[in-house]
């Protein structure tokens, strides 16, 4: 189904059901706005880095109100109260492997990472990669490195990383890209769980050391 020509430089098509949305910096805002509203056909809303993806119920098009509540102006948007986690962390040492040479290339002692990253808020701005991996952003500028040029093979389950703007804890054993810098015994992910992801956009993080 075509957009309007006003519409379509923010939205498009993805696949056959998928409205994508561009939405900088608002996603969050963008997201929790769709959220409160209940929208005819629509079964689910995924925020990513930037924009939403909208899926539709089979057959159903964008409403009128859909498409209004994805360009209207959220000034006047108040943000739902979020839940706050309080993530343990074991920094260093077998846990946090990446955390000297972290320290190292930005120019920090290894106590003053952890104190920078400990006393940051976090925002779970969204979630991918593995099932229950949450990108949260607030990682203080000092921290901000690129990714690892050559990524680890395997870090354990609950693994506290950083990678460029973002922070994240790997829900599961595998490769890893990321600056390892502690490691959290909190399970990440567990679908027998009625909701199976600890962490969900919009959630707030605090990190602290153990």
């Amino acid at each position: 189904m075509p957009l309007s020509a006003q519409l379509a430089p923010r939205l498009r098509w993805i696949g056959e059901r998928g409205l994508r949305v561009e939405t900088g910096p608002q996603t969050l805002a963008r997201y929790r706005h769709l959220l409160a509203r209940a929208l005819p056909g629509v079964i689910d809303i995924i925020p990513a880095d930037g924009s939403l993806l909208v899926i539709l119920a089979a057959g159903a098009a964008p409403s009128a109100e859909l498409l209004a509540a994805l360009t209207e102006d959220l000034v006047e948007a108040r943000a739902a109260r979020a839940a706050i986690h309080e993530i343990p962390v074991h920094y260093g040492g077998g846990a946090g492997p990446d955390l000297a040479a972290l320290a190292q290339a930005s120019g920090l002692s290894v106590a003053d990472v952890v104190g920078l990253h400990a006393a940051a808020d976090y925002t779970v701005a969204f979630v991918g990669f593995q099932p229950g991996f949450a990108y949260l952003a607030g990682t203080p500028q000092a921290l901000r490195l690129p990714r690892k040029a050559s990524p680890a093979l395997r870090v354990a389950a609950g693994s506290v990383a950083i990678g460029g703007p973002y922070s994240g804890i790997y829900p599961f054993a595998g490769p890893a890209g990321w600056h390892v810098i502690g490691r959290t015994p909190l399970v990440l992910f567990d679908p027998q769980r009625q909701r199976p992801a600890l962490l969900a956009p919009g959630d707030r993080v605090r990190f602290v050391p153990q």
